[in-house]
Order: C-alpha cells, then sequence, then structure tokens
C-alpha cells in the first residue's frame, strides 16, 4: 500500500525535475494559451515543491541556517535572470534593476512580514520575536536600501538618478560588505539573537518534536530547492509576456508586470514564512523576510554593478519621490513594529496597508 508520505516525495521529487524539462522546452519561444496555463500550474506545483524542501534542508541545519539557505538560493537565480534581462538590452533594463530590487524591499517588508505578524498574532493572540536579531537585520536593509535606492537620487555626478563609476563601485562593495557582516552575525558571532522564542522570551535552541533527516536526505532535497527554483523563476520569466499583455489589456501600468514576477518569484518564501507563523515561529519569518529583502539588494547592486560594465545604455538606481516615502515609512513603522519583541493584529495590519498602498502605487501612479 502506498503511503501518503511516499506520494508526497515521489510529487516533491518529480515537480522540480519536471519544471526544468519544461523550461527547457519551452526557454525563448511564444507560447500559446494553454501552454502558458500548464507553465502556471507547474509553476505554483514548484513553488510547492521547494517550500517543502527548503524546510527539509532548515530542519536538518537548524535556524538561522535554512532561513539564509532560501533567501540566498532564490535571491542568487532572481539576481542571475535580472543580469540577464539587462544584458538583452532595450530601454526598460535601464529601470530593471531598481524597480526589482524595490518590488522585493516593498514585498518582503510589509507583505511577508505583515502577513506573518497577522497570522501569529491571530493565531496565539500576540506574535513573539527577538527584537535584537529583527532589529540588526532592519538597520541593515534600511541602510542597504537607502544607498543604493535613495542616494542615487540626489548626486549630480552624473544626470538623472544615476551613480557614476566611482559611487556605483562603493555601492557595490558596502553592499557586499554589509551583507557579509550580517550573515557573519547571524550564524556565527550572535547565532541566539535570530532563533525563536518562546512565549516567555527563552531562545528554542533545539526543536524536539520530530527527527532530524540525514544528511544524504538533506543534500538530496537541496538540489531539487534548486532544481524548483530554477524552474519557478525561468518559468515566471517565460510567462511573463503573457502577463504583460494582460496587463496591457487590461489599461495597467507596466509597473504591474514587475510586481507580479517579483511575486512570483518570492512565493516560496512567502508560504515558508507564513507556515512559520502558524507554528508560531515567528523569528523564523522575520529571518526570511527581512533576509530576502536584504539578500535581494546585497547581491543584486554588486552584480548589476558588474554588468553594467557590458551594459551601452544607463543605470537608473535611484527611486522617485513617492516611493522613497513608502520607504522612508516602510522603516520607521517597521522600527516601531520590532522594537518591544511581539506584535498584536494592528501591527500586521499597518505593514498590509504600506503594501497595498504601494499596490496601488504601482496600478495607479
Amino acid at each position: 500500500m502506498i503511503t501518503r508520505r511516499a506520494l508526497t516525495r515521489a510529487r516533491t521529487t518529480a515537480v522540480p525535475v519536471l519544471a526544468v524539462v519544461l523550461l527547457a522546452l519551452t526557454w525563448g519561444r511564444s507560447l500559446p494559451t494553454v501552454v502558458v496555463v500548464v507553465l502556471c500550474g507547474v509553476l505554483a506545483a514548484a513553488v510547492l515543491a521547494a517550500v517543502h524542501h527548503a524546510e527539509v534542508v532548515a530542519h536538518r541545519v537548524g535556524e538561522p541556517f535554512g532561513s539564509l539557505v532560501l533567501a540566498v538560493a532564490v535571491t542568487v537565480i532572481e539576481v542571475a535572470l535580472i543580469v540577464t534581462l539587462m544584458l538583452d538590452g532595450g530601454a526598460k533594463s535601464a529601470t530593471l534593476a531598481r524597480d526589482t530590487v524595490f518590488a522585493a524591499v516593498m514585498i518582503t517588508c510589509n507583505g511577508v512580514l505583515g502577513m506573518s505578524l497577522l497570522v501569529a498574532s491571530l493565531r496565539h493572540r500576540t506574535a513573539v520575536f527577538n527584537a535584537e536579531g529583527t532589529g540588526a537585520a532592519l538597520a541593515t536593509v534600511a541602510t542597504l536600501a537607502t544607498l543604493s535606492l535613495v542616494l542615487p537620487a540626489f548626486t549630480t555626478s552624473e544626470p538623472g538618478a544615476q551613480f557614476s563609476g566611482v559611487q556605483l563601485t562603493f555601492a557595490a562593495l558596502s553592499s557586499l560588505i554589509l551583507y557579509g557582516l550580517f550573515v557573519t552575525t547571524q550564524t556565527v558571532r550572535h547565532r541566539d539573537y535570530f532563533l525563536p522564542v518562546t512565549r516567555q522570551g527563552e531562545v528554542i535552541t533545539f526543536e524536539a518534536h520530530a527527527q532530524r533527516p540525514s544528511a544524504r536526505t538533506a543534500w538530496i532535497s537541496l538540489a531539487l530547492l534548486l532544481l524548483a527554483l530554477v524552474g519557478v523563476i525561468g518559468i515566471a520569466k517565460g510567462v511573463s509576456p503573457a502577463i504583460e499583455t494582460g496587463v496591457q489589456a487590461a489599461g495597467l501600468h507596466h509597473a504591474v508586470v514587475g510586481v507580479i514576477i517579483a511575486m512570483l518569484v518570492l512565493l516560496p518564501e512567502t508560504i515558508a514564512a507564513l507556515r512559520a507563523a502558524r507554528r508560531d515561529r515567528v523569528q523564523t519569518s522575520l529571518n526570511l523576510a527581512l533576509g530576502s529583502a536584504m539578500a535581494s539588494i546585497g547581491l543584486t547592486i554588486p552584480a548589476v554593478a558588474l554588468a553594467s560594465v557590458w551594459l551601452s545604455g544607463p543605470l537608473v538606481l535611484g527611486l522617485g519621490s513617492a516611493h522613497m516615502l513608502l520607504l522612508l515609512l516602510t522603516v520607521v513603522v517597521a522600527s516601531l513594529t520590532v522594537a518591544p519583541g511581539r506584535a498584536t493584529p494592528l501591527q500586521g495590519g499597518v505593514h498590509l496597508v504600506i503594501f497595498a498602498a504601494y499596490l496601488e502605487l504601482a496600478i495607479n501612479p
């Protein structure tokens, strides 16, 4: 008799392979509607498979390494996709890195964070987390976002919201240094700051309720996780022309396409964060949300700085005034949310309203 666990294992093993095979067969081709629908179904299945394998790896290595693995894996593949699109050229590539990074910051720091706090606080009355670790992560995200996305709008060395070569190099090196310092802090020197805590504020260093998977199982899940993520992001790129056509037919602004693609790419982290929030492991949810925002900036800016050597057009990184205001509001509200180390449904709702404002501006700028 085939057990439910065996069926789950077979499905989560087959789906990443299927996603990559379909990606190889459809890459660079014009897709009919039926194929797009099939790809969207495989995309959803690949997202669930990615979350499953990320949780297996996380259970093996423990927190905060598990959150770091998923955040970095998604971001590295996302960065590769961004750089590839930028090297393809075109007028839209000038703001592609800026729009993608800002979308990732708003989705993670308001959408994922807000939903996680709301789910945890509604289910467990209050959402409890470690303010020290979360505050350090938020401060790093705020600094990276300001140096990379706000400062270019005020420099005078180049016309428009652009960095000069020296300024772009400084921003890239600063991003790498800050991200490296944070990862060291998170995983080595102050790892306990990023571990889940109990209702009484005690750090949970070991989950005793389930047996850890073997090293072999964890390595297999890591490989399947990477396959699933390649499939997710590649298929999202493949269906983007159909999404763009639908957005144009609906009379919406082109920026909505970037938001939809960013949401698809960040789906694995979003689902993993919500599952952790339901289990009252809010710190894990916040590690995923803020870690993804940080990785998106800290890895994308150096990558596009290197790619700019081969780019013929401008590289616009500076945000407009409305988006700067939303970023400032996000940092201020998130600081007030993080400081007490616990949150109610109100804080989750506030972040979701800010996220809704971002979506509204994307639809109707």
